[in-house]
């Protein structure tokens, strides 16, 4: 049967299925990580955002297309559970600003809904990567814009647009070497692919798919933080409500008095964070689009003085704290570890289970104190932390940790007496003086960097690449630290895991010492699982 027009309770439908199609086949996605360890989770986190989504839109009581894009995108915001989750929660912020006042829409409205899309997810990417779900989203949104030239039939149209990306998809290996060298395509795009192909199914009638083949995990992309001289002295942060606020319009007046802009939210709520020497000219512009609250204002100028004292003016939170910390780390050792070094709050999480948006807002609203940094301690985590950031009215600093070495590196180099500003610096810094070693297994036969990699096989991972493999954990954690260690590093901690017990990781520090003997060697209970050891070395 031909479908000319989508409306509301068709487009939830479409929502609905396309989320079970995500969760039918989020083990394949998550089995085909670049890497063949037992981390694979962006399947698991494309499917929790969906579901967090779906929460969301079955809430709505009306049945308007507007009404379940905004359920859709508010949803996904707050449920966002990795890199690929929240860049799929900006595709879907985009889907909702493409419905707005529609109330149905035809192949044309729906290619510009792609199209809006996937630019709203370039747009919250700093430094966007192709051949990504990014490439997949934007390459098949711009032929669903050709297609609409002259197809009227929506499912003729849906099943153009994931032949499109799938095409897509089939290219990303030529873009990113990674990819290429492990023989896969993007995970990312593979699961916006399945949701492509359940919203179909939901236009059909037929159950959605349970697919059987392979993909990979979605390369790391990171926000960056600027850097530089105070040119502008007033962190400025304030959030506005008001009804059809016109984002891209504030975006546009704000960016010309000021940097470090940002301005998120949706069309009735917007939190605004701008560095400026005229704050009040900025909540002028806010109060044209609506009423302003959780209004701060700090002088980073005074802040940054280190010897200063500005009395008054300093912020005192409500129960006297001035810095608050939360972290992500699994393991009971490794929470143990991080409360002693003055965490307050440990968030379980870290591989194969990535928190949300929503878990670290959650942890930031039960923190009373002037300055909370964030630590996620892992490169999958880092987007939903600095998502977090932004939905906050508080202020946040993300330390952008990718492994528990760094994290604990940072909170080392914390020093109460300097200002958050300082202490980013410092923390920041003191990320580049640790080198992380992880040691797990292998999950499939793979081949890497010349290596033949069988199931089962011993892996010894630093900073991010296989470094070696093998039939013993003893051997490979040797292997590993040889590759890791030099001359100039002084220090070697070792954190084991669940399965390892005391007596062999005792063991294992014997023979380390044996061949580096001019460094001083460390071992604590980590608790975590799925990596036997985790090495620092500094």
């Amino acid at each position: 049967m031909k479908i000319e027009h989508i409306d509301g309770q068709l487009f939830k439908k479409m929502i609905i299925e396309g989320a079970q199609s995500l969760e039918n086949n989020k083990q394949i996605v998550n089995a085909l990580n670049v890497f063949p360890v037992p981390d694979g989770d962006t399947g698991t986190n494309m499917s929790l955002t969906m579901q967090s989504a779906v929460r969301e839109v079955r809430t709505k009581s009306g049945e308007s297309l507007e009404e379940v894009a905004d359920g859709l995108a508010n949803g996904s915001l707050m449920g966002a559970r990795g890199n690929s989750g929240v860049i799929l929660s900006q595709l879907f912020r985009g889907f909702a600003k493409g419905a707005k006042d529609k109330n149905r829409l035809n192949v044309k409205d729906l290619a510009n809904l792609l199209k809006s899309g996937a630019d709203t997810a370039y747009k919250a990417v700093m430094k966007p990567v192709e051949g990504t779900i990014l490439t997949v989203a934007r390459e098949s949104a711009e032929k669903a814009l050709e297609f609409a030239e002259t197809e009227t039939d929506v499912v003729a149209f849906m099943e153009k647009v994931i032949d499109a990306a799938d095409e897509s998809l089939k290219r990303t290996p030529e873009m990113l070497k990674v990819l290429k060298d492990a023989g896969v395509v993007d995970s990312g795009g593979k699961g916006l692919l399945y949701f492509y192909m359940g919203a179909l199914a939901a236009l059909t009638g037929k159950s959605s798919v349970i697919d059987e083949e392979p993909s990979v995990e979605m390369v790391t992309v990171e926000h960056d933080l600027p850097e530089g001289d105070i040119e502008f002295g007033y962190c400025t942060e304030f959030i506005i409500h008001g009804n059809n606020v016109d984002i891209d319009a504030l975006k546009n007046k704000l960016k010309v008095i000021g940097d470090s802009l940002l301005v998120v939210g949706n069309e009735t709520v917007v939190k605004v964070h701008i560095h400026t020497n005229h704050p009040g000219q900025a909540m002028e512009h806010a109060l044209e689009v609506g009423y302003l609250a959780d209004i701060k204002i700090d002088n980073m100028r005074l802040q940054s003085r280190p010897h200063e004292t500005y009395g008054e003016e300093k912020k005192i939170a409500a129960q006297g704290k001035d810095f608050g910390f939360i972290t992500v780390t699994m393991g009971n050792g490794l929470t143990t570890i991080f409360k002693d070094l003055g965490v307050d709050h440990v968030i379980e999480g870290g591989q194969t289970m990535n928190p949300s948006t929503e878990d670290f807002v959650k942890a930031i609203e039960g923190i009373q104190a002037d300055t909370i940094f964030l630590l996620p301690n892992n490169g999958n985590i880092i987007m939903a932390a600095n998502q977090a950031k932004e939905i906050s009215s508080k202020n946040i600093i993300v330390i952008p940790s990718k492994s528990v070495p760094q994290g604990i590196t940072a909170m080392l180099a914390f020093n109460p007496e300097a200002t958050g500003a300082e202490n980013q610096e410092g923390m920041q810094e003191a990320l580049k003086n640790v080198k992380t070693g992880q040691v797990t297994y292998a999950v499939r036969d793979t081949s890497y960097n010349d290596m033949i990699i069988n199931k089962d096989d011993i892996l010894g991972i630093g900073d991010g690449e296989i470094q070696a493999a093998g039939k013993s954990i003893d051997e490979v954690s040797i292997q590993l630290l040889k590759n890791l260690v030099t001359e100039d590093d002084e220090m070697i901690t070792l954190l084991y895991g669940q399965d390892i017990q005391e007596e062999d990781a005792e063991a294992l520090i014997e023979e380390i010492e044996s061949h580096f003997p001019h460094c001083d060697i460390e071992i604590y209970y980590g608790g975590q699982p799925l990596y036997y050891y985790i090495f620092s070395v500094e």
